[in-house]
């Protein structure tokens, strides 16, 4: 199985209800609302994490510690589904389809293949479909969260850009999370705090971040090791960025005190962020499109006669006024100004980069009909702050949405009902 249908299988693990004579019947291992998972989900999950964990050449930690963690993410997915069901979120049959035909791609193999492959594994290719169901209806419901987000101002980018945050170094993060629910009693955060403690002893003795975060981390990504990729430090928590900054790889922060509660981050790498020099091009453009007026062999001619107008001293300007076709910039005589590589298409652009300031292409054509350019003139622009205005834009609008999620999934696994009969 390749690596993309063995994600698929670590995301979404498969309900074997049906028993044959003489096979032992599925024991409930927990109650999740109204429904229940089954020892064989918790067994054919598992047996995916195993496979990802040995083949990142890592340690897997002893089977129970192995059942609560798997457990955990299974409850968790079935409260998703639950709750995008009852909000009304629909997966049409259509979705699933195009669902599968990207994996189908994505592995270079046809649909029909796909199938012979995962049954080949023995995964019934049906359940495989309602997981995947499963799946986008759940990515529904957290983009519902993250929507209903409050939009990022000017002003909290301008805030952040003009902190000592942003300095455009990034951080390649793993994390260990230990929950604490928001209104904790006391003898809750002892014990949590205490747990965290013994963590960091475990790490400081020299057992591995990724087991460690494997065995012990209530993050959602705690069975990846704890990966949490590359950050900007100015989209962290102020608390995480302060203790962090200025780190080299390999630096492991002692535990910090989150609203839900304590966290350990590993540093494994760091990058510098730079200035954006962008090439931009200024040209003018003609457009001679087929119509019904007009063949595409009299399209192609007509270009080939303005060239050759333009060659005998006819104004490029003058003659995209009169005769072309592309209503953007025909009324101001074909004029692109300054514009980034790539604006307007590849045929465009591969007809510019061939051309000095003050040439004229030969005709050339695409799907829209025969084009010609002239390219008047070319710059180095600095587009740092542009860059980094966005930059800063998406790393608040991650921030808050990894908030919000955070603060929904504690809620919604807090007030379910849930029964854990390991």
């Amino acid at each position: 199985m390749t690596r993309t249908l063995a994600a698929m299988a670590l995301a979404l693990p498969l309900l074997v209800s049906a028993q044959t004579e003489g096979q032992p019947i599925d024991r409930i291992v927990a109650l999740v609302e109204e429904g229940v998972i089954l020892q064989s989900e918790l067994d054919q999950a598992i047996a995916s994490i195993e496979q990802q964990v040995q083949a990142r050449g890592e340690n897997l930690p002893p089977r129970s510690v192995l059942e609560e963690q798997v457990l955990e993410r299974l409850i968790m997915q079935r409260l998703q589904v639950q709750r995008a069901e009852q909000t009304g979120i629909r997966v049409s049959d259509a979705d699933v389809d195009n669902a599968l035909n990207r994996v189908a791609q994505q592995n270079n193999m046809p649909l029909s293949q796909l199938r012979q492959m995962l049954e080949a594994d023995g995964l019934d290719f049906q359940e495989f479909r309602r997981e995947i169901r499963n799946e986008i209806m759940t990515s529904r419901l957290r983009q519902r969260v993250v929507n209903s987000m409050d939009e990022i101002t000017e002003t909290e980018i301008d805030i952040l850009l003009a902190s000592d945050r942003f300095d455009g170094k990034e951080y390649l993060l793993s994390q260990i999370i230990i929950q604490v629910p928001e209104s904790a009693a006391p003898q809750q955060l002892r014990e949590a705090q205490s747990r965290v403690e013994e963590i960091y002893s475990r790490l400081d003795e020299g057992m591995s971040f990724s087991s460690a975060a494997i065995s012990y981390s209530q993050g959602p990504d705690a069975l990846e090791g704890g990966d949490v990729g590359w950050r900007n430090a100015s989209a962290l928590p102020r608390v995480f960025a302060d203790a962090i900054e200025g780190s080299e790889p390999g630096k492991v922060t002692e535990p910090l005190r989150t609203p839900g509660g304590f966290v350990i981050l590993k540093v494994r790498d760091v990058r510098e962020g730079g200035e954006v020099m962008v090439e931009e091009f200024r040209a003018r453009h003609l457009l001679v499109t087929p119509s019904e007026l007009i063949s595409p062999e009299e399209a192609r001619e007509q270009a080939n006669n303005l060239k050759r107008r333009i060659e005998q001293g006819e104004d490029f300007a003058e003659l995209a006024r009169e005769y072309s076709s592309d209503q953007s910039t025909a009324n101001i005589g074909g004029l692109m100004d300054w514009f980034p590589s790539g604006a307007y298409g590849q045929a465009i652009q591969q007809a510019l980069e061939s051309l000095e300031p003050g040439e004229v292409s030969e005709p050339f054509q695409d799907q829209r009909g025969w084009h010609l350019v002239k390219l008047l003139d070319v710059r180095e622009t600095d587009r740092t702050e542009e860059v980094q205005r966005s930059e800063a834009r998406e790393m608040l609008r991650e921030q808050k949405s990894q908030e919000e999620l955070d603060r929904f999934m504690r809620q919604l696994r807090s007030e379910a009902f849930v029964e854990i009969r390991l």
